[in-house]
């Protein structure tokens, strides 16, 4: 292993051991997630579509800032779909207002802009679930502290499982990224979380028949969501997977 891999791995050790708010999941699982970051309209069409084909929900962490523009991910969301996905009963939560890492600006500037993101996805749900996901998946100790108090919870990029204690300050998350060549090691997931009764939630992005570095392919999407419904494990958004803990929305 090379000398950066173990800094890495020290530098999650910390993140994952401070700063913690924990909650227990008690025997709620396996509980597993499907959210979409950024999010481009893929996911909302083709993402949404997979989800709904099962009677599934899931979780768009939106950067309004993002709003009507492109990147390597596709043509990014527009406003009709949010009140797609709305009235389809998926989740919007937050990912900051400008989609910018914290390891970019000062500690107050990232608050800032985390406030700004989840008041604008308030004004456009109709309520505050607080839930957020760190742009980039980086995260430092400071904004761990600092927004703990501040949020629902924070989504993290960090792999693993989340359960039988819940850390509201970093839940763990696993992409999805690829096409059915990845299934194996998504059935694994999904298999070792149902054994654990935890809760596996799994990111990504564009969900299209190229999908950029970030995406997936509709079909590693519909396998995924087959074999997690098929395994017995119940598919929850974030929020509703919290509700299930006892939390009630942040405001």
């Amino acid at each position: 292993m090379s000398f950066r891999s173990v800094l890495s791995a020290a530098r999650r050790t910390v993140l994952c051991s401070l700063y913690r708010r924990a909650v227990p999941l008690v025997n709620r699982g396996p509980i597993v997630s499907f959210t979409f970051d950024d999010f481009p309209r893929t996911a909302c069409s083709a993402g949404a579509a997979v989800l709904e084909h099962f009677g599934a929900r899931g979780t768009y962490y939106t950067a309004f800032g993002l709003m009507n523009t492109s990147s390597e991910l596709g043509e990014l969301f527009h406003s009709e779909d949010l009140d797609a996905l709305l009235e389809k009963g998926h989740e919007l939560a937050s990912h900051t207002f400008s989609h910018v890492s914290c390891r970019s600006i000062s500690l107050a500037g990232f608050r800032s802009d985390v406030e700004k993101g989840k008041k604008a996805t308030g004004s456009v749900a109709g309520s505050n679930s607080g839930n957020f996901a760190y742009p980039f998946g980086d995260i430092t100790l400071q904004a761990k502290r600092t927004l703990g108090p501040c949020l629902t919870s924070s989504r993290s990029a960090i792999p693993g499982f989340n359960g039988p204690e819940i850390d509201l300050n970093l839940l763990r998350a696993n992409h999805l990224y690829g096409d059915t060549d990845q299934s194996r090691h998504i059935e694994n997931l999904i298999l070792q979380n149902l054994t654990q009764k935890s809760w596996l939630i799994f990111y990504t992005h564009d969900v299209r028949p190229s999908p950029s570095e970030y995406g997936c392919t509709p079909a590693l999407l519909e396998f995924a969501v087959s074999f997690a419904a098929r395994s017995g494990s119940r598919i929850l958004t974030v929020q509703k997977a919290l509700a299930e803990v006892g939390l009630e929305p942040h405001q």
